[in-house]
């Protein structure tokens, strides 16, 4: 039945997750087609959820999620002015989308970039300016800061790029904000900041204490395996958050969340010896992939790239026979996240299958 609706919506591509491990008998399948953390949350969260989640389902939580955000504050060296919670990252971006940008309005951004961009920008109904990135996978910035006229009102850096892993250098970052009006949001989205380990890459706490137009996204769903609960948080300008909690979903922030957020921030020395061990293991795949002779960019976060073009879904089904969930994005590339020691193996070996077939 045909109702009446924003036009906008027909042209917004649907989010998709990602798939399932491959079913197959006699095999282990993995997936890994979604960055998530392939281990549970550290055994200390787990009983901190255990002793207290029960207690408040039938409560709303805390909206604000003020002993999150008090917590967060002082960690970060900030005003609980600054900080906001929401539903994941994701839902932090999209507060700050729409409190700025709307019809009529430019959001620029790299392309290709985290999905949800697109969906979020449209559902404002403001337009996407996507900045192709350079051949190898990082931001242009030449081309964004080009970008800019009087319709932007946003300016969208990935810092690990989302799929291709590459890290934004100081420089670059930079150079960005001493291009950008002053009266212009830049966001830093560091989904992916605990894995960061390029000692170039620009750091956006620093950038924020230097520049007054600066928001950063951050979250729990990645390095903390907190994914199942949505849990992020933004960091930026006093009057900028306050606007953003309006926009807010009210309640979105569940206490179990909240809970478990708390109990990770205080198993910090816990999360760097899971972050340490999962570099590690993405350290072990490149040296292997550098061994098959196979080029991509040096990857930053939990997940790689391989830029296979129109070779991409011939690979893809390799991976799929094999019992590996990989993301797709046909004609350009597969991301492949950071799993289980065994999980990391067999994308090794099912590499070096596709190359010894000749498939690349």
């Amino acid at each position: 039945m045909a109702f009446k609706h924003r036009s906008v919506v027909d042209s917004i591509p649907a989010y998709k997750q990602g798939k399932s491990a491959p079913k197959g008998a006699n095999r282990r399948a993995f997936k890994l087609s979604s960055n998530e953390n392939p281990y549970p949350p550290l055994p200390s969260v787990q009983k901190a959820i255990k002793d207290h989640a029960l207690d408040c389902i039938n409560r709303y939580p805390d909206m604000g999620g003020w002993k999150v955000v008090e917590r967060l504050a002082k960690d970060y060296g900030v005003d609980s002015e600054n900080v906001v919670l929401g539903c994941g990252s994701t839902e932090v971006i999209t507060q700050l989308v729409n409190l700025l940008a709307g019809p009529g309005d430019e959001v620029v951004y790299p392309w290709r970039s985290f999905e949800a961009y697109p969906i979020i920008v449209s559902g404002s109904g403001a337009a996407s300016v996507q900045i192709s990135n350079r051949l190898d996978g990082g931001h242009d910035f030449d081309a964004m800061i080009a970008a800019i006229n009087d319709k932007t009102r946003l300016i969208i850096v990935n810092n690990p790029n989302n799929p291709t892993s590459v890290s934004v250098r100081d420089d670059e970052a930079r150079r960005l904000m001493e291009a950008v009006p002053s009266d212009v949001i830049v966001l830093f989205d560091e989904a992916y900041v605990h894995f960061n380990t390029d000692p170039e890459t620009s750091v956006a706490m620093r950038l924020y204490r230097e520049y007054p137009n600066i928001v950063i996204a951050h979250t729990f769903s990645k390095a903390y395996g907190l994914a199942g609960l949505r849990i992020g948080f933004g960091i930026g300008p006093s009057e900028v958050i306050a606007d953003m909690r309006k926009l807010s979903l009210p309640f979105g922030v569940t206490q179990s969340a909240q809970i478990a957020a708390l109990a990770s921030l205080e198993a910090d020395a816990e999360l760097q010896e899971r972050v340490q061990a999962l570099i590690e293991e993405r350290d072990r795949i490149v040296t292997a992939l550098d061994a098959q002779g196979w080029q991509f960019p040096r990857p930053y976060a939990n997940f790689f790239w391989l830029p296979l073009g129109a070779k991409t879904a011939d690979a893809a089904a390799r991976f799929t026979d094999e019992g590996l969930s990989v993301r797709v994005f046909e004609g350009e590339g597969i991301r492949i996240s950071i799993g289980e020691v065994e999980a990391n193996t067999k994308v090794i070996e099912t590499c070096k299958k596709v190359k010894d077939d000749g498939i690349v």
